[in-house]
């Protein structure tokens, strides 16, 4: 027997739409949403999809975001071309849908960066078109190593490397152009609704 997940069409109306919307996939990935969530409520979520060019293979990916009173989670579905290398090869191309759940207790930080064309014209309030959303739980650690610097500008001596280590698992670039208003409005909310979570005592 076949274990039967909990259904999509338990999700809410508001996220199931954005899934929709989004065009990849949408009954899978609804889908995989609703078996990752459970009977949990959802707080807040944002959806984002993006199309990138490989040559002369276009792909497409979906990343769904679900915040739940104490879990995080995180939804990833691709599209994965078939070639030579692959045992599958015969099937035609395919789509991966991965899910995670991380307690908010886990996650690290949120960092929003806003992009603002022409400062000198700024509008109180308006935060700019372009964000960038990062999310970290210490999945994924980059390293970022420069040579070292010196005070002295005259000084030739070898000072070796200094870097940093981030944990960005997540980095989501959100424009008003490209996903329009009301996708840029409802991540900054995410983002909100996510840092004041974090913010919170745990039990």
């Amino acid at each position: 027997m076949s274990y039967a997940g909990p259904r999509s069409d338990a999700l809410p109306e508001a996220l199931l739409s954005d899934i929709d919307t989004s065009g990849y996939y949408p009954a899978l990935v609804s889908d995989v949403v609703a078996t990752a969530l459970g009977d949990d409520t959802v707080v807040s979520h944002l959806v984002h999809a993006e199309t990138t060019f490989d040559s002369e293979t276009v792909r497409r990916h979906v990343t769904v975001l679900v915040l739940a009173p104490h879990r995080l989670v995180v939804v990833h579905a691709d599209d994965h071309a078939p070639s030579a290398d692959t045992p599958a090869e015969h099937l035609g191309a395919v789509a991966t849908a991965t899910s995670e759940t991380i307690p908010l207790g886990r996650v690290r930080g949120v960092m929003l960066a806003h992009v603002v064309s022409a400062p000198e014209d700024y509008r109180p309030g308006s935060l700019g078109r372009e964000i960038t959303l990062k999310l970290g739980w210490g999945t994924v650690a980059a390293i970022d190593i420069m040579p070292a610097q010196c005070a002295d500008p005259q000084c030739e001596a070898d000072h070796g490397y200094e870097g940093t280590i981030g944990d960005d698992d997540i980095t989501l670039r959100i424009t008003g152009e490209v996903d329009g208003d009301d996708t840029l409005e409802q991540a900054k909310q995410f983002a909100a609704t996510l840092s004041r979570a974090l913010g919170q005592p745990t039990r």
